[in-house]
């Protein structure tokens, strides 16, 4: 297919199409040595069925066991540090995503490579059932983390049954169970290149114009559009608390705010709000919360905007005996917000130091591709850094006056872990 080129910028961005219907992103950017390739797909936790809760991430895990050149976990391992190069994946609700970021000389034979065993892995049975004992420690260790339980509390008080309410690593009766058929069969569904994307992002002087990349990426099986994943159901939010008797409570709150995450004007200004309720030294909660008060060492606030749903999140890890002062102030922080609005002043330094931040991290090649596949796959967007930017910097005071009313400050979703009781958040 022809390729489209978008407006230049800090980005040049030109997309082309495999055969199999993989779009291909390539995102040129000026002044840097290295080169990201990315490729994601519509195949996280939240597109699973309930009996195949955790099959995403064991996927993810399964694929770098080897492909048909690069055929066992050795020479996966041992050519991505020939070429210098920085191998992962990571798997969340929304995405599953392997990446390799190399100096730019070394773009093509990372593309073979990471083309090899993500797109055409053997998933050998030996080595499947190697990985699940790997895997359901790494489930036990997020056990064994108070803070780790608190995050996945959260979900299901706030989600429930739904996808969106499962632990992405899923529960370790499932990985004991996992076929290979099931795991071919979730992956001969999910890994559709039409609800998919690869992105090569950084310099790419080594990256050919001519059909070397297609063919690479054409390794990816060509597949039917699946199903879209299931709407999340309506709020119905609870307060779930694991008692532990312990001198440190891990407390989470989140509201889901009516934020349409189609829209970048919202998620801008959603992220800029978020930004000065938690997300800096500077912010409401981490001054007040933890400076002034000092009922925390710890003390966040994150948007998210997925796809027919988003949530505001916040975090305190503290003392147990604050742990409840904390949360009540907490929320009457966000029920201030929501009465009588920001000040101007807090607005504009959390939307340049929201909109800094960004640049910064712009700076990494994988940064930008991540931020694209996101932006390209659940929002179905064009993924110009550019843009990004520019729309925090675009965030007015009153668009950040409209994000703060609505947060509805009664309707919250509460989990601690700690020695309490859900008495103590009522």
């Amino acid at each position: 297919m022809q390729d489209r080129l978008y407006r230049p910028g800090m980005a040049q961005i030109t997309t082309q199409t495999a055969p199999n219907g993989l779009p291909i992103h390539r995102i040129a950017l000026p002044g840097t040595r290295a080169t990201t390739i990315l490729v994601a797909f519509d195949a996280g936790a939240r597109t699973e069925r309930a009996e195949e809760n955790g099959m995403a991430h064991f996927l993810e895990h399964l694929v770098f066991k080897g492909g048909e050149i690069y055929d066992d976990y050795r020479k996966v391992n041992e050519t991505a540090e020939r070429m210098g190069g920085s191998l992962n994946a990571y798997t969340s609700h929304d995405l599953v995503a392997f990446h390799i970021t190399v100096r730019a000389e070394s773009a093509l034979p990372a593309m073979d490579l990471l083309t090899d065993f993500a797109g055409r892995p053997k998933l050998d049975q030996e080595e499947l059932d190697k990985e699940r004992g790997v895997v359901i420690q790494e489930i036990q260790r997020y056990k064994d983390q108070p803070a780790s339980v608190a995050s996945e509390l959260i979900e299901v008080a706030a989600f429930g049954d739904h996808p969106l309410g499962r632990s992405v690593l899923g529960p370790e009766d499932h990985l004991r169970t996992f076929t290979r058929e099931a795991i071919i069969a979730f992956r001969d569904r999910r890994w559709s290149g039409l609800t998919g994307g690869a992105f090569i992002v950084g310099n790419l002087d080594h990256v050919p114009a001519n059909g070397e990349v297609t063919e690479l990426m054409d390794r990816f099986p060509a597949l039917p559009e699946p199903e879209a994943a299931v709407d999340a159901d309506p709020f119905t939010p609870e307060i779930l608390v694991e008692e532990r008797e312990t001198n440190q409570s891990h407390l989470r709150m989140l509201y889901r705010p009516d934020v349409d995450g189609s829209d970048p004007a919202q998620r801008a200004a959603f992220d800029i709000y978020a930004t000065l309720l938690g997300g800096s030294m500077g912010s409401r909660l981490f001054d007040e919360i933890r400076e002034q008060r000092g009922l925390a060492y710890s003390v966040s606030a994150g948007s998210y905007a997925g796809r027919g749903v988003s949530a505001l999140h916040m975090a305190a890890g503290l003392d147990s005996t604050k742990c409840v002062e904390a949360y009540e102030r907490m929320r009457e922080i966000v029920a201030e917000l929501h009465r009588d609005g920001p000040r101007e002043e807090e607005v504009e330094r959390a939307r340049a130091y929201a909109a800094g931040r960004r640049v910064l991290g712009f700076e990494s090649t994988n940064a930008v591709a991540s931020f694209a596949a996101r932006r390209t796959i659940v929002h179905r967007q064009q993924a110009d850094p550019d843009d990004a930017i520019a729309e925090l910097d675009g965030v007015t005071f009153a668009d950040v006056v409209d994000m703060a009313r609505r947060i509805d400050p009664e309707n919250l979703a509460v989990a601690c872990v700690g020695p309490h009781s859900s008495a103590d958040f009522a």
